[in-house]
């Protein structure tokens, strides 16, 4: 039997993954099963989703695309593409997105998977209802009009199976894509606002030694833009966001005005954007600290290069889900994607954890991170809360697994 691995290869489960074709199947092998945990698309990179017990897939259950006053209804095994597309066939649209379509509103929902932009909250803070089966193998739907519903969106797996979700839509809107180079990187420290103020979505990319970096601004189609800008001119070509990477993985830039779902991921839905040989780690910080944190992270630069393949920066804008990065405070995130060397990418994300939690940086659930659950109880304040809602929904158990265990005990 071939192993079953995540997307990095970096985690095997230990059990087979079962794939119900129906709500009634998926009811019936969850009120059976002793230990259970759903598998997305499996971009986590550590054993979130892993279990000795029953590993679900819930992406062969009936596709449902659902439109109506309170939204889009659609199946949680969905990937982000599928649905996007869907949408905008119809003239509506999503808040945001992030850089990858291929993951699965459910996995992306349940972890805090976010794009960027100054006014757009994660992508969890778009659903208005989740129905998931719970530990007796009951459907349960909840909407924002119950009190635990902002701790029932980002759950990390710990409530139930989900099955759908409904997300508020908007009308379609275009979107085009510049791309500059040679921003100074002292620029982030100085103008940090306006930079993260130039477009709906703007990402800035860096390795922390070189002396400048890359933004890529996403702008309301007709928005104006210039060849120069804050010390940095427009990209000759197509880029992609690690530069030894063929552009073509990426999505439309130069300007090119599209839709929505083609331009604010990073990259084509038509393309796989790398072999997955990476680890990723990241950290959300309240915006007042960015200016220092950057200052640590350049004293960091050089222990980083023989890992660091490429890191990202973003905003994101606060939300009020328990266990959300962005939870009460606007956020700026710094995403680290590694080398797949695990030993030695770790002892490099220790030293990124002394120099930012004391900032109040809070460790992305989905990624690779060294702090232990004392830590992460002092980051999320609503863990206390979000531990009891858990053994409420499942008094025994059944959702656990050795990482919930470890970092949510």
């Amino acid at each position: 039997m071939t192993e079953l691995t995540n997307w990095a290869g970096n985690i095997t489960f230990a059990s087979a993954l079962m794939r119900p074709r129906s709500v009634p199947e998926l009811q019936e092998l969850v009120g059976a099963a002793e230990k259970v945990r759903v598998l997305g698309t499996g971009h986590s990179f550590n054993p979130i989703a892993d279990t000795d017990g029953t590993l679900v897939s819930v992406s062969e259950l009936p596709k449902v695309i659902e439109t109506g006053d309170q939204g889009v209804t659609v199946s949680a095994g969905l990937r982000y593409g599928e649905i996007t597309a869907a949408l905008q066939s119809r003239g509506l649209a999503l808040h945001n997105l992030g850089s990858l379509p291929h993951i699965s509103v459910a996995g992306a929902c349940s972890t805090g998977t976010h794009g960027s932009g100054d006014t757009n909250a994660a992508l969890a803070a778009a659903a208005t209802a989740i129905t998931f089966v719970g530990a007796s193998g009951e459907l349960m739907t909840l909407s924002r009009d119950d009190e635990t519903f902002a701790g029932s969106v980002i759950a990390l797996g710990a409530l139930g199976a989900v099955v759908s979700l409904t997300l508020e839509t908007q009308p379609s809107y275009q979107i085009s894509q510049v791309v500059y180079e040679g921003l100074p990187i002292e620029r982030l420290e100085t103008d940090f606002n306006e930079i993260f103020a130039s477009g709906y979505s703007v990402s800035a990319f860096t390795d922390w030694v070189s002396p400048d970096l890359m933004v890529w601004r996403k702008l309301h189609a007709g928005t104006p833009y210039t060849s120069h800008w804050l010390d940095a001119v427009l990209a000759d070509g197509p880029r992609h966001p690690i530069k030894t990477m063929p552009s073509r993985f990426a999505t439309q830039q130069g300007g090119v005005a599209g839709p929505w779902n083609e331009r604010l991921p990073h990259f084509r839905l038509e393309f796989t954007p790398s072999n997955g040989d990476e680890l990723q780690s990241e950290y959300f910080l309240p915006r007042a600290h960015a200016a220092e944190a950057f200052e640590r992270m350049r004293s960091l630069g050089l222990a980083m290069t023989p890992v660091l393949q490429v890191s990202e920066i973003r905003t994101i804008a606060a939300d009020q889900l328990w266990l959300s990065p962005s939870q009460d405070r606007d956020t700026v995130a710094l995403h680290f994607t590694w080398i797949q060397d695990e030993a030695a990418v770790r002892p490099v994300v220790a030293a990124i954890e002394d120099v930012l939690l004391p900032l109040g940086a809070r460790p992305h659930w989905g990624k690779v991170f060294e702090a232990d659950a004392a830590t992460l109880r002092s980051c999320y304040p609503k863990v206390p809360e979000f531990i009891e809602l858990a053994a409420k929904f499942d008094p025994t158990g059944k959702f656990r697994n050795v990482y919930l265990d470890s970092y949510l005990p």
